[in-house]
């Protein structure tokens, strides 16, 4: 389980990504052939993880399967890590969906879960250039790719998606999609838009769903969701009355409810199901309880 369940799920990386490094072809190349030098393997988007599940499973670079190869970062004593994008069959490790991998995880590493399998992801997406449709190469130890045709450099891609409870007269609103599973609400979401700020998207995204009015927004946090590439960004919102409109082709339903309901929901005592401790819905739950 993660250490700390205050954090966001995917949060508390402490690999030094070392961006200078990254720029540096031959101290890369040394870097890949340290003798302290790790590999996780991310099979199919799956990381290899150990085979009693509770750790991430590193390997040596005479172990890692051939394919796409990443640089993570440094370690507090200087040993380079890496993801590599390929089989695990002939390792003695479980790999192990993204989600669940990070739902049991301390922190560290699930945050290098959240790193690894959006990077690898990325590069699985973008082959070719946005520019002019020539295949690209990666480049900078995986952070970038380069096109030899026109030079266009491609860049790691995050999409910022607001996630949000509204407030009145202490009480948050939470909602459910067609697809929930039953009894299930969470924090409303929708993705950022151009030519939008991050207030503005709050605010958009509750007058379009529920037809709810808002006026302060407060961001609350934030944490990567590598499924593939969203940058969630919780934020408490202060709506201005109760009455709601719902968007029937985005909510199906939507319900208020105050701090003592909320905290049984937590308690998995209450009459609907909250998400689980590694989304950030979970976390701004919890902090509205909390107050």
């Amino acid at each position: 389980m993660r250490a700390n369940q205050d954090a966001p799920g995917f949060t508390g990386g402490c690999l030094d990504r070392a961006d200078h490094l990254r720029r540096d072809e031959a101290a890369m190349q040394a870097a890949r052939m340290h003798p302290q030098a790790r590999f996780l393997i991310v099979d199919r988007l799956k990381p290899l993880l150990s085979p009693d599940g509770d750790r991430l499973l590193w390997v040596r670079r005479g172990e890692a399967p051939a394919g796409t190869t990443v640089f993570l970062g440094l370690d507090e004593e200087g040993r380079p890590h890496f993801a590599v994008d390929g089989p695990a069959d002939t390792l003695p490790g479980v790999a192990t969906d993204a989600r669940a991998a990070g739902a049991r995880l301390p922190g560290s590493e699930a945050a290098i879960v959240a790193q690894a399998r959006s990077l690898l992801d990325w590069h699985r997406r973008h082959g070719f250039c946005a520019n002019c449709g020539t295949p690209t190469a990666m480049a900078k130890a995986g952070w970038a790719r380069q096109c030899g045709a026109c030079g266009a450099e491609h860049f790691p891609r995050v999409d910022p998606v607001v996630l949000m409870l509204a407030e009145c007269k202490g009480m948050v609103l939470v909602g459910r999609q067609k697809g929930f599973p039953p009894g299930f609400y969470s924090a409303l979401a929708g993705f950022v838009e151009a030519g939008e700020s991050l207030e503005e998207a709050v605010r958009r995204e509750l007058w379009e769903e529920v037809g709810l009015r808002v006026g302060a927004v407060r961001y609350v946090a934030s944490q990567p969701w590598p499924f593939p590439s969203s940058l969630m960004i919780g934020a408490m919102a202060a709506a201005e009355s109760f009455e709601l409109r719902l968007d029937a082709t985005e909510i199906e339903a939507a319900r208020w409810a105050d701090r003592e309901e909320v905290a049984a929901v937590l308690r998995n005592a209450g009459p609907w199901s909250a998400p689980p401790p590694l989304a950030l819905a979970h976390t701004l739950l919890r902090r509205f309880v909390a107050g």
